[in-house]
């Protein structure tokens, strides 16, 4: 009597949970589509027609991409019962029980990233369902993936934290600003993969976390009809959402992916946000980092120069080069085996659109270890953050003399660009100064010799030397952070090789403006002349309170005032020049939460807030966010005069457990933006 086959088929495929899957936080993405790590494994759990046997075909058939093929990596095929290469993708039978049987597979520690449909092949049959579907990311957690950070409390912090901050202000005068970065929401990581698929990468650049850092810094900002934020410095925000208001990057990347539509505005830290959680995403450590007194060198010359007429106003149509009060942008950790030994570690990448890099907005990723060396030829756009961060200012002094216009140098600063570099700490609410990473101490002789290095590299003499003094030896000007209303002092203090009596002119100029350097409003000319004997002395212009206060309403942003001074000495004729910068500041205000709180049950912010400022705020506003509520809340209150208090009350409903920061804001025409923020431990 013979033996009838029947054919196997599969009916069901499922994608079981396990330890090592929630070890590696891939649960954790609000997602319908199962997440793993490549080099991880991971157990699928098959429902067969009848008990497997040694005569039935089974095969399982990975695919990404368009037209996948097995010479390309984007088809692996597998078959349970015979062993791979192991170079290649593993899969093994775990356990068979009647006709469900569970197989083990783990990918290469250098698979392609991205979008995965799972067949199931039996003979003739093959299983397709549009459930089968997982995502592969990036494994830090694993010593052969180019990503591997080998210590778990950075792992904590640069792959899982999901809240954070950027450091915005001026280097005298540090803000922390509040930031959601939201890469475990819902519709984060579907976005993240569906930017992948979307950008210029082709499929088997998909595994390189260089190749992959490069085009999602060009994707995080829209050209050419493709991208996710809509870049905007000019004040005027109608349209969309003004760029301080943002907190965090889930609601604007959630929006582009329903939309398919670029989002309206961003600036740099926006950018460095949004980037920040795609790359956290996506399995590639991240960190926002901010520099002070960033600089952007067009000319591509190493250094920055300002062009000024005799009263210290800026030609703006000479002075191409500019300083940024702060610059944010992301670091990404990585191994580059694409260049020379000794470059691993933390790259510098930047999606803010400054210049194209290979015909595109984009930045890097720059080795720390480049820039910090002076190897300004080092791919991917060394020279440009080099620049930003270690470039020397020179001070151009343009005169009208017979009809012709002469020009000469008047200062040469090679300690004021590239302060106070920034980041997050470790596991801590506190800022850590990283500006070692990025470069040698200013006035040290090694920050000397990589500029000297860089120049070499360059081909390029340095045309300018610092300019000879006969008595003036150094001068500076400082200025107080100003509650918004008061007057501000800028204190000129002026160094001289002589004690003796001495006459001076000092001519300031001063305007609001952006913190890209972008002027908003010309607000004065002041001009003094004073005695002065010492080798150290000081003079204070005061600016008064009515020049500003009418320009801020002219502006949707934070706004600073810039002022550039030059002093000369009558006997001598020497000249020296300044900028400086006062930001303003603001009364604090207080909220009060529970320390806990329960999904479902309201939970109930009181913010209370007393004008301590001399004029009225308008159109008030505070608004509550967190990670842990359903929506955005907002509470209006029009106007408050000075010396008045108010009392708010938000109201919200907690939707996810575990500790859950918090921010509230308070915001009006006058000041944009002040904060508050408090962890509350959500419960069932």
């Amino acid at each position: 009597m013979c033996c009838v086959r029947t054919e196997l088929q599969v009916l069901l495929v499922d994608f079981l949970k396990q330890e090592n899957a929630v070890s590696h936080h891939t649960w954790e993405f609000q997602t319908s589509s199962p997440v793993f790590r490549r080099g991880q494994v991971f157990h699928l759990r098959l429902v067969l027609n009848q008990p497997l046997q040694s005569y039935h075909e089974l095969k399982l058939e990975f695919s990404t991409g368009s037209n996948p093929s097995i010479a390309k990596h984007t088809l692996v095929v597998l078959d349970p019962r015979t062993p791979s290469d192991h170079h290649n993708w593993q899969a093994t039978l775990q356990n068979e029980s009647g006709k469900e049987v569970t197989v083990a597979v783990t990918s290469t520690p250098n698979a392609i990233l991205g979008k995965y449909q799972l067949h199931v092949k039996t003979g003739k049959h093959i299983l397709k369902s549009e459930e089968n579907i997982l995502y592969l990311l990036f494994n830090p957690w694993c010593k052969e993936d180019t990503v591997f950070m080998p210590d778990e409390d950075e792992r904590k912090e640069y792959i899982l934290n999901d809240t954070g901050c950027h450091y915005v202000g001026a280097a005298r005068s540090i803000k922390y600003k509040p930031w959601n970065f939201g890469q475990f929401e819902k519709n984060v990581l579907d976005c993240c993969i569906s930017l992948l698929t979307e950008s210029s990468l082709k499929p088997t650049d998909r595994r390189d976390p260089v190749l992959v850092c490069r085009a999602m810094s060009a994707m995080m900002s829209f050209e050419k009809g493709q991208g996710v934020l809509i870049g905007n410095w000019s004040g005027d925000y109608q349209g969309g959402t003004a760029p301080y208001k943002w907190t965090g990057s889930a609601p604007i990347l959630q929006q582009y992916y329903s939309t398919k539509q670029a989002v309206s505005f961003g600036q740099c830290w926006v950018f460095a946000g949004i980037l920040t959680t795609v790359l956290r995403a996506l399995g590639i450590p991240a960190r926002s980092v901010t520099a002070f007194d960033s600089a952007h060198d067009t000319e591509k010359n190493l250094t920055v120069d300002t062009y000024v007429n005799e009263n210290g106003e800026k030609i703006t149509n000479m002075s191409r080069d500019s300083v940024w009060n702060f610059h944010v942008w992301t670091d990404a950790w990585m191994k580059r085996p694409d260049l020379p030994k000794g470059y691993d570690g933390w790259q510098a990448v930047d999606a803010t659109p400054q210049e194209r890099s290979q015909g595109v907005f984009c930045c890097g990723p720059s080795p720390l270890t480049a820039i910090r060396k002076g190897d300004i030829f080092i791919v991917y756009d060394t020279r440009f953050v080099f620049s930003e961060v270690n470039g020397d200012r020179l001070i151009w002094l343009v005169k009208m003399v017979n009809g012709q216009e002469d020009l000469h140098v008047i200062s040469m600063e090679t300690t004021s660009i590239g302060k106070n570099i920034s980041t997050k700490a470790v596991g801590q609410d506190r800022r850590r100064d990283i500006t070692y990473e990025y470069k040698y101490p200013e006035g040290s002789p090694e920050e000397r010799q990589v500029m000297d290095h860089a120049f070499l590299l360059l081909s390029s003499e340095r045309e300018h030397r610092r300019p000879v003094k006969e008595n003036f030896l150094h001068m500076s000007v400082q200025s107080d952070d100003v509650l918004l209303g008061n007057p501000v002092n800028f204190t000129v203090i002026l160094k001289r090789k002589t004690a003796a009596l001495q006459n001076v002119n000092i001519s300031g100029s001063f305007e609001l403006q952006l913190y890209t350097g972008k002027k908003v409003a010309k607000l004065c000319d002041l001009n003094k002349t004073s005695q002065i004997q010492g080798q150290v002395s000081e003079v204070t212009l005061t600016l008064d309170s009515k020049t500003y206060i009418n320009s801020l309403a002219i502006l949707d942003d934070e706004p600073v005032i810039r002022g550039f001074i030059i002093a000369e000495i009558v006997e001598s004729k020497e000249i020296m020049a300044s900028e400086v910068f006062a930001s303003f500041q603001y009364p604090e205000f207080s909220i009060e939460l529970p320390n806990t709180g329960r999904v479902g049950q309201l939970l109930v912010c009181n913010c209370i807030f007393r004008n301590t400022l001399a004029i009225p705020l308008t159109d008030v506003k505070f608004s509550l966010e967190s990670l842990g509520i359903s929506s955005l809340q907002t509470s209006e209150h029009g106007t408050v005069q000075p010396g008045e208090t108010i009392q708010s009350q938000i109201k919200c409903t907690p939707i996810k457990t575990g500790p859950k920061k918090f921010i509230v804001k308070l915001s009006s025409k006058q000041v944009k933006e002040i904060n508050a923020q408090k962890i509350v431990l959500i419960t069932k």
